[in-house]
């Protein structure tokens, strides 16, 4: 039971469910008041599809532009580019339609905009850094609506991850209004979605409900929501996997997403899951959906003198009441089909210095419910997963 506390609550204004992506873009839009939309759009959506081009039709004139060359990895360099695309075509809304990777670029790329930053070294003076609360971004005077394709979750979080390619190393900026104002749920946009990114990217969300379930900073509403979430989503991808073009069973899965998500809306802190998900992807180029799986059920053994009680509901939201969480989710992912080794996803023991040392000083492994005394731990953990 949690007995000390704060429960935040996010800028976000609404989350729409039930009505197409691009019917729900246009009414946003005008809601907001807003002349000039720039689409920031997944490549496969825009070139292979016709949804991108039925949001420019419903927006008709208020359409700006269209950006569609996202990297899978958000990067700076990236960031700065975009942002001088959407401020040539004068936009006043950001529209962000695909994966976690268009959601994240959309949430730096505004406050790119807003300090004119044209270039990798302009974002040098807002990473979060040790006991920094937030990013010193002034409140954008632009906004952004999320249209999601994965089930990653990204956009229910008002941080973005964003790679600085002269480091190699991926970084943490937060602003409480680089979440989306806006989130729109179409389970027919996510028929496109390949299976892998799918099923990858669920586990990634219940990634963020895991680890706000296990946080020392946790709270009793957080605890219900993602518990709810873990075990929708659960039944929601199993459904998705036995007939993947079901619309109903892809809307449940959105839905546990978007419950399971609940950890980062309230900003509890993730714990080292995610801290050593970034190094992987950010210094490694491991796709974030397959970070999860080779890392949460390690971590969970790891953590379980820590965590007993909360690993105790965790199973139970898995399917496996009185039994280990960690088996329970290594089988959960097994079933999906996805990689559940470090050496499955290119990831050998010559590496594992280099990730330690890295993720030693990340802020969630840092916040990680059983603390990492130095390298060696992290070192050991990396070797449970290999």
């Amino acid at each position: 039971m949690r007995r000390t506390g704060v429960h935040n609550f996010p800028a976000i204004d609404r989350v729409i469910y039930g009505k197409a992506a691009a019917e729900a873009v246009r009414d946003e839009a005008e809601r907001l008041g807003a002349k000039r939309v720039f689409l920031l759009a997944s490549r496969t959506l825009n070139s292979k599809t016709d949804e991108i081009e039925k949001i420019r039709r419903t927006l008709g004139d208020k359409h700006a532009a269209t950006f569609d060359g996202i990297a899978q990895h958000t990067t700076r360099k990236q960031a700065a580019e975009v942002a001088l695309h959407a401020q040539e075509a004068r936009a006043d809304l950001v529209v962000a339609v695909g994966g976690g990777s268009a959601v994240d670029l959309a949430k730096i790329v505004i406050m790119a905009m807003e300090h004119d930053i044209r270039d990798e070294a302009g974002f040098d003076p807002f990473p979060m850094g040790p006991g920094v609360s937030q990013s010193p971004f002034r409140s954008p005077t632009v906004r952004q609506v999320a249209v999601p394709s994965t089930l990653n979750g990204g956009e229910y979080n008002a941080a973005a991850l964003v790679t600085d390619e002269r480091q190699k190393l991926k970084q943490i900026f937060f602003h409480p209004q680089m979440m989306p104002v806006a989130i729109i749920l179409d389970p027919a946009l996510t028929l496109h979605t390949p299976t892998k990114l799918w099923m990858g990217s669920g586990t990634r969300s219940m990634d963020h409900g895991i680890e706000a379930l296990c946080s020392p900073a946790g709270t009793p509403l957080a605890d219900e929501v993602v518990l709810a979430g873990i075990r929708t989503l659960r039944e929601g991808m199993l459904q998705t996997l036995q007939q993947p073009d079901d619309l109903e069973a892809r809307r449940l899965s959105q839905y546990g997403s978007w419950l399971a998500s609940y950890g980062l809306q309230a900003r509890v802190p993730m714990g080292a899951s995610h801290g050593i998900g970034h190094v992987l992807g950010g210094t490694f180029d491991v796709p974030h959906y397959y970070c999860t799986p080779v890392i949460m059920p390690s971590l969970l053994r790891y953590n379980k003198p820590f965590t007993e009680d909360a690993q105790k509901r965790l199973a139970t939201a898995l399917g496996a009441p009185g039994g280990e969480a960690a088996e329970a989710f290594a089988e959960f992912t097994r079933t999906l089909g996805l990689p559940g080794r470090l050496a499955d996803v290119g990831i050998g023991e010559d590496k594992f210095d280099q990730i330690s040392r890295i993720a030693i000083n990340h802020r969630f492994v840092k916040a990680n419910p059983r603390p990492f005394k130095d390298e060696s731990d992290i070192v050991g953990l990396l070797r449970m997963a290999a």
